[in-house]
């Protein structure tokens, strides 16, 4: 029997209360943007109205402190930063800077413009801090931190570090994009058997010495456990450290934990941007 992959992939539909989920995001973000005097909201790293760096520098910021970028997820087409302002809360209470990144959506846009959108705000990072980054994110980011991870930064910037983003951590995401063309959220998204291969990191090769963290809800589908599954598992055969865990938790609550500065999920965050910090002096 074929697989319901539009079954599979319906997160709303296997959490119905989604809404009260999305409203509550907003007013934590709310929240922790009030709670965050020194925060830099709305800086430009491209030319459109959503192409946005909010930056929650922790207290004392300096040279040496760690910085890490969180990227929201929505299927590429919907949501919004100002919804995941506290996703900095947790690293911020452990010495790491937090930058939360915006970007434009499908079907404005392509996935693989937006993934250029990311690299773009990666080295507008660096040419600002001139740090190395760690990239966290849920969903359609922990496809777009994948991305990043796995980019040669030499490539696309001379003055940047080819390691510019040592490490990530991807909550939730779709890394083999190919059962996305046989869903209803491919109209936004126009993806053909070809682009959805190029897209997907999956079958990206990894510059050595890279690290990623692959987390999903143990709640969610069967697919979304297999796609945190394949990547760790196909990125290890190279030179990739990587690391598969099943989080407590549904496709949106699993995130809550970057919240709370006692989770273990923002303790892992924490570990991976202090590593990448200390690893440049």
């Amino acid at each position: 029997m074929s697989l319901d992959y539009e079954t599979e992939y319906n997160n709303r539909a296997r959490v119905p209360e989604y809404a009260d989920i999305f409203a509550r995001w907003e007013r934590e973000g709310a929240a922790w943007r009030a709670a965050a005097p020194k925060a830099e909201l709305g800086l430009k790293y491209g030319p459109s109205q959503r192409q946005t760096l909010d930056i929650f520098p922790t207290a004392g910021d300096g040279p040496n402190t760690p910085l890490a970028l969180f990227i929201h997820g929505g299927w590429w087409r919907s949501l919004h930063p100002s919804s995941f302002s506290q996703m900095a809360k947790g690293p911020n209470a452990h010495g790491v800077s937090v930058a939360v990144a915006g970007y434009d959506l499908c079907p404005a846009c392509s996935i693989a413009d937006i993934v250029g959108q990311m690299r773009t705000a990666c080295l507008t990072l660096w040419r600002r801090y001139r740090r190395p980054i760690t990239v966290y994110g849920h969903s359609a980011g922990g496809h777009l931190a994948a991305c990043m991870v796995a980019t040669d930064w030499k490539t696309l910037a001379p003055d940047a570090p080819a390691d510019l983003v040592p490490a990530a951590y991807g909550v939730s995401g779709v890394y083999d994009l190919a059962p996305l063309t046989q869903i209803s959220v491919n109209a936004d998204l126009k993806l053909t058997e070809e682009s959805a291969h190029q897209l997907s990191p999956l079958y990206w090769d990894v510059p050595a010495g890279r690290v990623f963290d692959a987390v999903v809800g143990a709640e969610e589908s069967n697919e979304f456990l297999r796609q945190s599954k394949i990547i760790a598992e196909a990125w290890r055969q190279g030179m990739t450290t990587t690391r598969y865990e099943a989080a407590p938790g549904n496709h949106f609550t699993v995130l809550d934990p970057l919240n709370d500065p006692a989770s273990a999920m923002t303790a892992r965050v924490v570990e991976l941007a202090r590593k990448v910090q200390a690893e440049t002096l």
